[in-house]
C-alpha cells in the first residue's frame, strides 16, 4: 500500500493516485467518498464542455467532470473500464471521470515539489504540487479549482 513504508501521520500524506491517458495524478485520500465504474451521465443545458453531465448516486445528482478535458487533454472516450471517483470538495460532491485508479500511496510532506512555473497560470491552478513515486511523476489535483464556483465564470 506505501512505496515508503510510512504511516500516514503529521509528516505524511495518504493519496489515491489515478491516470489520465499516460499522465498520473493524486488527490487527498481524505476527499474520496466511494469510487464506482463509469454511469452515463445525463447532459445538461449550457453546462461547461468538461462536465459530462450528471447521476445519480443514491438520490444526490452528482455532477461528473471529465478530468482530461479539465485539464485541457482530448476529452475521454468513456467505456466500462473508465472510473468515476467521487470525491468531496469543499462546496460540493463531484465525480471525476478518469481512465483508472492506480495505488493508494504514503508520501512524506516534503516530497511534494512547487508546481514548476510552466507559463501558465491555468496549470498552477489545476495543480498543487508534483512528487516522484516510484518511477513515476505524479500531479497532485487541487479539487477547489475544479469546478466553476459562480455564475457566469469562465470554465
Amino acid at each position: 500500500m506505501s512505496e515508503m513504508g510510512l504511516l500516514a501521520s503529521d509528516n505524511a500524506r495518504e493519496f489515491i493516485t489515478f491516470r489520465i491517458g499516460s499522465q498520473y495524478f493524486c488527490i487527498d485520500i481524505l476527499c474520496v467518498r466511494e469510487i464506482r465504474g463509469w454511469t452515463p451521465a445525463t447532459a445538461l443545458p449550457r453546462a461547461p464542455r468538461f462536465v459530462r453531465g450528471v447521476i445519480n448516486l443514491r438520490g444526490i445528482v452528482l455532477p461528473v467532470v471529465d478530468l482530461a478535458e479539465r485539464f485541457g487533454f482530448a476529452p475521454a472516450e468513456p467505456t466500462p473500464r473508465n472510473v468515476i471517483i467521487v470525491a468531496q470538495t469543499s462546496r460540493q460532491v463531484v465525480g471525476l471521470l478518469v481512465d483508472a485508479v492506480s495505488d493508494i500511496v504514503v508520501v512524506a510532506k516534503d516530497r511534494l515539489q512547487p508546481t514548476p512555473d510552466v507559463g501558465s497560470d491555468a496549470a498552477k491552478a489545476f495543480v498543487e504540487g508534483v512528487m516522484a513515486i516510484e518511477d513515476r511523476l505524479v500531479s497532485l489535483v487541487s479539487l477547489e479549482t475544479l469546478m466553476p464556483c459562480a455564475k457566469g465564470e469562465a470554465a
